[in-house]
């Protein structure tokens, strides 16, 4: 697909709804090899435990951009420690990923949960994030984080009790180098006869925070356009979105968007009642459809749908979520939380 520019002012703009509501996107990657059966398959074929089957990456890829879903997310793990964490994550390096992506899709926003700050020059961050933002047509939602695996600090020798430190300066460093006028020093310079290409095709690329980088409340709602948080008890979320909002608007800036997770096994019966699982649930579509009007009461914006659990076919999931769904969010709107933004 070529470069074009896609009609929103902020790739914030294709995960939150203007009238307020839920939106959906999908987590990479895009396999289901934590059902039971596909750990059978996962084990007789000599794969790792948390190491995913990409064969139909592509095919899935394209499928849910032209199904509706508003976004897909990538994890950023450099290394894979089947010791100690057990999961590869989206398996490919972020930043060659989102070049792909921008290259198969038109629709979804690119969004990374996220991209470790401290392991890697912010000069480079900054190149590779704005390439991706031109690339896609301006689609581009870098969510950042320090880490929270302390393995790849001394591999690459970095201090992991500094991160949060240097989470800020990278932080600080990529807003400069998105800017005209000369290239960032890193020590408050600028150097004018230098510049780093492209510039985003945003005016400003958002930036959401995963976690709290080590970070205050009040920095990471100065700083960041959304928070990308941990899948929680309802109650909890609520308080979380409630202190977000009530923060930003403390220091006059709007919302932005509060963004969080589900790990989905969707149910051929679309009655099914809901087995919980660590950060999600097996359910049917309309317990399901009950839980997501339940998390935008709760003020959630966006939900990232982790399809690993998934004992059905991804494309079969996939299409059902599409058909009988979206839809239904798509129907609903919350004026009540439009004004109270």
């Amino acid at each position: 697909m070529s470069p074009s520019y896609t009609g929103h002012s902020s790739a914030l703009d294709l995960i939150r709804k203007p009238a307020g509501g839920l939106t959906l996107g999908i987590e990479l990657p895009l396999d289901n090899d934590w059902a039971p059966e596909r750990e059978e398959q996962r084990a007789r074929q000599g794969r790792p435990f948390g190491v995913p089957d990409l064969t139909r990456y592509p095919a899935l890829i394209r499928q849910v951009d032209r199904s509706g879903f508003a976004a897909v997310w990538m994890r950023d793990v450099p290394v894979f420690d089947p010791n100690n964490f057990g999961d590869a994550g989206s398996v490919y390096d972020p930043f060659v990923n989102l070049g792909y992506l921008a290259g198969i899709t038109e629709n979804v926003a690119l969004g990374t949960a996220a991209i470790v700050l401290p392991l890697r020059h912010p000069m480079m961050v900054a190149k590779a994030a704005a390439s991706v933002d031109r690339l896609s047509g301006g689609r581009l939602i870098l969510g950042v984080a320090s880490g929270d695996r302390p393995v790849e600090y001394p591999l690459l020798g970095l201090d992991f009790e500094g991160r949060g430190e240097a989470f800020r300066g990278a932080v600080s460093y990529l807003r400069d180098a998105w800017k005209t006028g000369g290239l960032p020093l890193g020590d408050g310079r600028i150097e004018p006869s230098l510049d780093l290409l492209p510039k985003p095709q945003q005016s400003q690329i958002p930036m959401i925070i995963a976690g709290q980088g080590q970070q205050s409340p009040d920095w990471i709602a100065a700083n960041m356009e959304g928070r990308f948080v941990y899948p929680n008890g309802l109650e909890r979320l609520a308080a979380q979105a409630r202190d977000w909002t009530a923060t930003r608007k403390g220091l006059g800036l709007q919302r932005g968007a509060f963004v969080s997770a589900f790990h989905l096994d969707l149910a051929d019966d679309p009655d099914e009642r809901p087995t919980p699982r660590r950060f999600g649930a097996r359910l049917g579509r309309n317990a399901f459809i009950d839980h997501l009007n339940a998390l935008e009461d709760a003020g959630v914006d966006h939900l990232a749908l982790l399809l690993r659990p998934s004992r059905r076919p991804l494309n079969e999931v996939i299409d059902e979520l599409s058909r009988d769904v979206l839809p239904v969010l798509n129907r609903q709107s919350s004026p009540a939380k439009t004004a109270a933004e």
